[in-house]
């Protein structure tokens, strides 16, 4: 897949080069990001909490670091529809940087938070980094957005790339940040949701690509590393799978245990979602490593539809009863936050 397909329908030909908005027509505690400026140079330009960046339409190709303290920040795009307004970088895991290192997972991201209560809508986050322009690179993993703040809220936000597309985080160890995402339409092919918030996605539309290699499966949507201390994980309601690849190509999950965090229990429930056949229904999970098997983690189902969702081997989709279910909503999980 080239930069071409993955970014369809992205308005072109305007890219801001890192030029410093003007904020003409700032009022209050709203700066206006217009093509040619800088959505960062906005970012540093906030000086207490409670600000609304609004960035209008066009294609802005920089990466965007949200710091801690810019809390109960709002990122919007300027109309409606999020294909109008994109932030795309292309760094990946095994990028290096002058210096000789590399960027790693977390840092290959075009957009990362930190901030609480932090509100993105009506945009798009992109990634547009491909493993066949540098196939010297191992390090594929290259993250359109990477989020670590508590009370973070994604609305009408397209997240786009390959491999990891999403990294839902925590600020520490032993914290239980949350996030909720709705109406959201994310897509990628390996992995691309993942990490250890208590994160919650209500009607969104899952998308796996097609993906050049001869093997399956080509991938998995989740990779939930959630915390054994941490009564949830990853929560999909209401939500649909798709696919560009052929049927049965790519599977739900697969646990994520990190070496620097071996207790994990990674939590992923997934209700009331349509599951389309690209999803192997037969064995919709799989292992990242033989030492963690996906049996033992907290992975669970309740009330799918879709050929994707067909039990046919019951002891390979574990499913939540009734009562357990009602353990299981975006209420519980955001507990006493509303987005």
């Amino acid at each position: 897949m080239n930069r071409r397909t993955l970014l369809t329908g992205i308005v072109g030909g305007l890219v801001a080069v890192g030029t410093t908005p003007a904020f003409a027509g700032m009022r209050g505690h709203t700066l206006h990001v217009r093509p040619g400026e800088s959505v960062q140079a906005a970012v540093d330009a906030v000086d207490g909490s409670g600000w609304t960046i609004v960035v209008h339409p066009g294609t802005y190709r920089e990466v965007v670091n949200i710091p801690v303290n810019k809390a109960e920040l709002t990122v919007r795009g300027a109309t409606c529809d999020p294909r109008d307004v994109v932030i795309v970088f292309d760094h990946a895991n095994g990028t290096k940087k002058a210096d000789g290192t590399t960027y790693g997972t977390a840092g290959s991201a075009t957009f990362t938070s930190a901030a609480p209560g932090l509100t993105v809508r009506d945009l798009t986050l992109a990634n547009d980094w491909l493993r066949a322009d540098h196939p010297d690179i191992t390090g594929t993993q290259a993250v359109a957005a990477y989020t670590y703040g508590d009370r973070t809220h994604f609305e009408n936000v397209r997240l786009l790339a390959h491999q990891d597309t999403l990294f839902v985080e925590t600020t520490a160890l032993d914290t239980f940040d949350r996030q909720y995402f709705h109406r959201c339409h994310i897509e990628g092919d390996v992995d691309f949701v993942f990490g250890r918030a208590t994160a919650v996605f209500e009607e969104c539309h899952f998308h796996t690509l097609q993906r050049d290699v001869a093997f399956t499966p080509k991938g998995m949507v989740f990779a939930p590393s959630t915390a054994r201390a941490n009564p949830y994980g990853i929560l999909a309601v209401r939500s649909r799978i798709t696919s560009g690849a052929e049927d049965g190509a790519y599977k739900i999950a697969r646990p994520w245990v990190p070496s620097y965090e071996t207790t994990a229990w990674p939590s992923l429930v997934v209700r009331d979602t349509r599951i389309g056949p690209g999803i192997d229904a037969v064995a919709p999970y799989t292992n990242m490593r033989e030492a963690y098997p996906w049996q033992s983690m907290r992975f669970r189902e309740y009330r799918n539809t879709g050929p994707g969702a067909e039990i046919t081997v019951p002891d390979n989709r574990p499913q939540l009863a009734d009562a357990e279910a009602a353990l299981h909503t975006p209420a519980a999980y955001l507990g006493d936050w509303r987005p």
